[in-house]
């Protein structure tokens, strides 16, 4: 389905725009550490995440390599890819990023891959079975209700995006990969919460909610309706805008290393994540991070405050503390004062 009407699918849906710049954002720099999109049921979460493969923007990669290794990046190879790379005996290819899917009831051999021992035994050559985080390697890695994953594989996940590499041991016997990927999480707070500490690892969050008014509601199900009569038909009038946004993209990536970060910039992030009281220097750095890239998504090479205003209710809103049972809602009218006084 068309990218204009999947990533953005229902105009009425309140945060919209919060997780499709969001997810955006992440593809421009993944660095800034994934997306936790957080929503009622209903209000096209995943169509929105599953949409991505539209735009998502073509990578080159070791070809045959299982683990998708970036040639560009000699020193994250994984150790076949190495050797070839070495010798000057390798080919390389061409493909599309893809959204890989988790499921819930994955075990953590399944999401982190499994050694042979018996192979290492009777060969005394490791035989590694990839898992999820293998095929994750420089794509975006899904996982719908992430809230009711269990906490160690939740653990896995964010600890393999924040390193770049999946290590798996068993018996004394080790092997490791790279796995530098997107992490993208939904879930229905209803459902119930993911642990502080884990909020704090995503990088960014978007948070949804229905539409209360009734012509707003009414658009949604026309537009549902439109795709359901004619998938093709809605997809082609709206091709032009999904090939605009995936070279818009491209161009970001490739300007994202010129985009110039003013100390009074840096400086500006810090004031607001003290103004918001938050713990550590996670909550800045990330603020600076989405920042960047959201320069580099309006085609600029300097970072402005206006940069810091649109990123920091998504750096911010799964940050800010809550006490038991409070359901605090980021304030943007005191994001945009202590903007404003600085």
């Amino acid at each position: 389905m068309s990218i204009s009407r999947m990533m953005f699918p229902f105009a009425a849906i309140v945060g919209q725009r919060d997780m499709k710049r969001a997810l955006l954002l992440n593809i421009v720099d993944p660095g800034i550490g994934g997306v936790l999109i957080r929503g009622e049921k209903g209000t096209a979460k995943s169509t929105t995440v599953r949409s991505l493969t539209q735009v998502l923007p073509q990578v080159t990669v070791m070809k045959g390599c299982p683990f998708n290794c970036d040639p560009s990046h000699p020193d994250k190879l994984c150790a076949e890819c190495s050797e070839k790379y070495a010798s000057g005996d390798y080919e390389t290819e061409t493909v599309p990023m893809k959204v890989i899917e988790l499921p819930l009831s994955a075990t953590e051999d399944r999401v982190a891959g499994t050694l042979d021992l018996e192979n290492v035994l009777r060969t005394g050559k490791k035989r590694f079975e990839p898992g999820v985080l293998a095929q994750a390697n420089g794509n975006l890695l899904y996982v719908d209700e992430v809230n009711l994953l269990e906490d160690h594989i939740v653990d896995l996940l964010l600890d393999s995006a924040a390193m770049g590499v999946n290590y798996v041991e068993r018996e004394g016997v080790s092997f490791s990969h790279p796995s530098k990927f997107i992490l993208v999480g939904s879930m229905n707070p209803e459902e119930g919460e993911l642990r502080p500490q884990l909020l704090d690892r995503f990088g960014l969050c978007a948070e949804i909610q229905s539409e209360r008014d009734t012509k707003q509601r009414s658009e949604v199900i026309l537009r549902r309706m439109a795709f359901d009569d004619d998938p093709t038909g809605f997809t082609a009038d709206y091709e032009i805008e999904t090939d605009a946004i995936r070279r818009r993209l491209v161009e970001a990536r490739k300007l994202l290393c010129s985009v110039r970060v003013d100390r009074n910039i840096v400086v500006m992030a810090s004031e607001v994540a003290l103004h918001f009281d938050m713990e550590g220097h996670r909550a800045d750095i990330t603020l600076v991070r989405a920042a960047r890239a959201n320069a580099a998504y309006e085609g600029r090479t300097e970072v402005i405050k206006d940069d810091i205003a649109a990123v920091a209710p998504m750096v911010l809103v799964h940050r800010i503390k809550r006490k038991p049972f409070e359901d605090t809602k980021f304030d943007r009218r005191e994001l945009a004062e202590c903007l404003n006084a600085l």
